[in-house]
């Protein structure tokens, strides 16, 4: 008798058990470029499951893609790429190779018209194509989080919410960002707010924050300089005065180092622009890590204060 009073009682709870619901599988992002890829972690969080295609330290204008970059491409539900030219050879393959259904998100074209392209020596207007780095300046990188919010959300309406909310917290971090980088700016003097870079990455940094770019080394051919253009630069740092000039990590330069040596100005060559600071598992390995860096070495470099940024958390909104 108790026996099947047991049974009878595990077959009652089973009955009124809710039924299992399936979890939604995650959405399988490819990203190229570091930024984009961490600006999409932190959109995405726990909903995506994402790879960057590009690795940290590898120049993304010459990265020519693997028959594996091409398999990890067909299994994509998304693909996302700056665009603007920057990613050629890797939006071709994706587009050869995207399977039923998948996406591909170009941020460039939606973020700046083309009256807001920038040109400039590493990317000439008669060549056609404008400089790609729009994600330099916070204030796009924030769209960027909008664009990958609403492709996130489309592909997966019940994490509507979420991926709004990601987008709300990654919006409000920009904001403060970019309010510390601009009370860092204010206490370079002015005379001294002036970038020559090895490549620039800047045109669209240096116009929010009332600084001018006023050369860049690499050609739009991704070559070294001619002798007769190093002279010029070389005339042109000493012409204007400036007390640093800027290198790369992904771009290594002798001609910047030449060019700092005779024009008697301190030559860095640690600035980022698709490469995050510090091991992956580093707080400041971030989008906001990457341009607190950047702007904390431009302070000290150029007779600024860096310390309007050491307040500034740029960990990953996903991980807090």
């Amino acid at each position: 008798m108790i026996y099947r009073v047991l049974v009878a009682l595990v077959l009652l709870s089973l009955t009124l058990a809710p039924a299992r619901v399936q979890a939604q599988p995650r959405i399988s992002v490819i990203t190229t470029v570091a930024p984009l890829t961490n600006i999409a972690l932190n959109v995405g969080g726990t909903r995506i499951t994402l790879e960057g295609l590009i690795p940290g330290g590898v120049d993304s204008h010459t990265f020519e893609p693997s028959p594996t970059d091409a398999r990890k491409l067909a299994n994509a539900d998304l693909i996302i790429v700056n665009g603007l030219a920057l990613e050629g050879t890797t939006i071709d393959l994706a587009q050869a190779n995207m399977k039923q259904g998948a996406k591909l998100l170009t941020l460039g074209d939606k973020t700046i018209t083309r009256e807001q392209w920038m040109f400039d020596f590493s990317f000439p207007e008669e060549h056609g194509d404008p400089n790609p780095h729009i994600w330099m300046n916070p204030i796009y990188a924030a769209r960027y989080a909008e664009l990958m919010g609403e492709a996130f959300s489309e592909m997966d309406p019940a994490n509507t919410d979420y991926f709004s909310a990601n987008v709300g917290q990654f919006q409000s971090k920009i904001s403060n960002l970019d309010s510390a980088i601009m009370a860092t700016i204010e206490t370079i003097p002015p005379a001294s707010r002036k970038l020559l870079t090895y490549h620039d990455s800047f045109a669209y940094f240096a116009p929010r924050y009332g600084m001018s770019v006023i050369g860049a080394i690499q050609p739009s051919d991704f070559s070294e300089p001619s002798p007769r253009e190093v002279a010029a630069l070389i005339d042109q740092v000493r012409a204007e005065s400036v007390p640093a000039i800027f290198g790369s990590e992904v771009f290594p330069s002798r001609v910047l180092e030449q060019i700092g040596r005779e024009a008697h100005v301190r030559y860095y060559d640690e600035l980022r622009d698709d490469d995050l600071p510090g091991v992956e598992t580093a707080p400041e390995h971030s989008y906001f890590g990457m341009l607190q860096f950047d702007v904390q070495l431009m302070a000290e470099a150029l007779g600024g204060d860096p310390s309007p940024l050491n307040s500034f958390d740029p960990r990953n909104i996903y991980s807090q």
